[in-house]
């Protein structure tokens, strides 16, 4: 009898031990599941933007614009050669160069970019050029939406194409019209934008779900210790910093763990016969049959050769040979109520079903008002 005691404490020692070992492969379980903050928002105001400008590219090797045609190449190969002190206006009828060439030139301006960093930009061709390999990019201000010169950009273009061309066939590789210079462009000014002095801030979902806001607010809290977080709709958190040091408080955060949800969606894209269902779609009791008639109809005509005595000719006979396939071994299948997408994809996969069939019978079930989740065709 003095045995269970200490049965009893043994027992209870090893459920206290097991116990953090439990936890920590819930907690895992939980963390795999959950994806950082960062993922899914974005803190409105932190964005990059977009900037364009019009440029030159020289050094073509005969592959640039033909100046009869692209009359905006020629004006700006005379402009520039103005503003470099050579006059060209008299001659201007005259310059038949071909190794020059009218392009676009964009880039995006990440946040927080200062005045001097570098960034990439893409040189497109604006008119007939077709190769910019072994080009130069002259120097290209890039303005924003608001017209003003954020960057300047210049230096050698990489296409990574390859063209070659004979006299009676060409190959090609890549587009050769279409190049890039990595940190081609400097900034000159910046986005004026103080993170630091925000006393409020907004988290913008990527994915518009109350629930996955709602979340949000819920874990930033907790992880805080206090109220700071709320969601104000589908799309936005809104983060009360108050006295705390905002760029401190978007470090704690950022890496916080939240489990999405996903609405109950079908993605159809006829084009291809690509068909993406979410988890959570389900399908109520429906019965599911799927059969085509096939007819297949092949020719394999034959040549009559008589004998060289007989005094005949030779005749080409045709055999025609025709096959009806009914698909009589086609069952009718039954989903039984509240069926997931496993049980859909297994049924379907039972009936032979194809990805061209599978989209005419998720579009039937969802007329027949048995697909519960919205259905997207594109």
């Amino acid at each position: 009898m003095k045995e269970f005691p200490l049965i009893r404490a043994a027992l209870a020692l090893s459920l206290l031990l097991a116990a953090p070992l439990f936890a920590a492969v819930l907690f895992a379980a939980d963390a795999r599941a959950a994806v950082r903050i960062k993922d899914i928002a974005d803190v409105e105001g932190v964005r990059e933007n977009q900037l364009v400008g019009y440029g030159l590219v020289v050094g073509l090797n005969g592959t640039g614009d033909k100046l009869d045609n692209a009359v905006f190449t020629r004006q700006s190969l005379v402009g520039m050669l103005e503003r470099l002190g050579v006059n060209t206006r008299d001659l201007e009828a005259k310059l038949q160069t071909k190794n020059v060439a009218a392009v676009m030139v964009t880039a995006t301006l990440p946040p927080f970019a200062r005045s001097g960093s570098r960034i990439d930009v893409a040189v497109s061709a604006l008119g007939d050029a077709t190769n910019l390999t072994g080009g130069t990019l002259l120097v290209t201000p890039l303005m924003g939406a608001d017209g003003e010169v954020y960057s300047v950009a210049q230096g050698a273009v990489a296409t990574g194409a390859i063209a070659a061309r004979g006299a009676a066939t060409s190959v090609t590789r890549g587009v050769p019209t279409s190049a890039r210079i990595a940190n081609g462009a400097t900034v000159e000014k910046e986005v004026a934008f103080k993170l630091g002095q925000q006393p409020s801030l907004r988290l913008g979902l990527r994915n518009p779900d109350l629930t996955t806001a709602r979340r949000i607010a819920e874990v930033i809290n907790h992880a805080l210790a206090g109220p700071i977080a709320r969601a104000t709709d589908p799309r936005t958190v809104l983060l009360d910093v108050g006295g705390r040091d905002v760029v401190d408080v978007l470090a704690r955060i950022e890496d916080l763990g939240v489990v999405p949800d996903t609405p109950a969606v079908v993605v159809i894209e006829e084009s291809s016969g690509t068909i993406v269902m979410g988890a959570d779609v389900r399908i109520s009791t429906v019965a599911i049959a799927q059969g085509n008639l096939t007819i297949r109809v092949t020719e394999t005509p034959e040549v009559s050769q008589p004998n060289a005595f007989a005094g005949g000719q030779t005749q080409v006979v045709p055999r025609t040979s025709v096959q009806v396939d009914t698909q009589s071994d086609r069952k009718l299948g039954i989903l039984t109520g509240s069926a997931t997408l496993r049980d859909l994809v297994a049924s379907l996969n039972a009936l032979g079903v194809g990805p061209r069939d599978l989209i005419s019978i998720l579009q039937l079930i969802k007329a027949a008002g048995a697909l519960q989740a919205d259905l997207v065709v594109r």
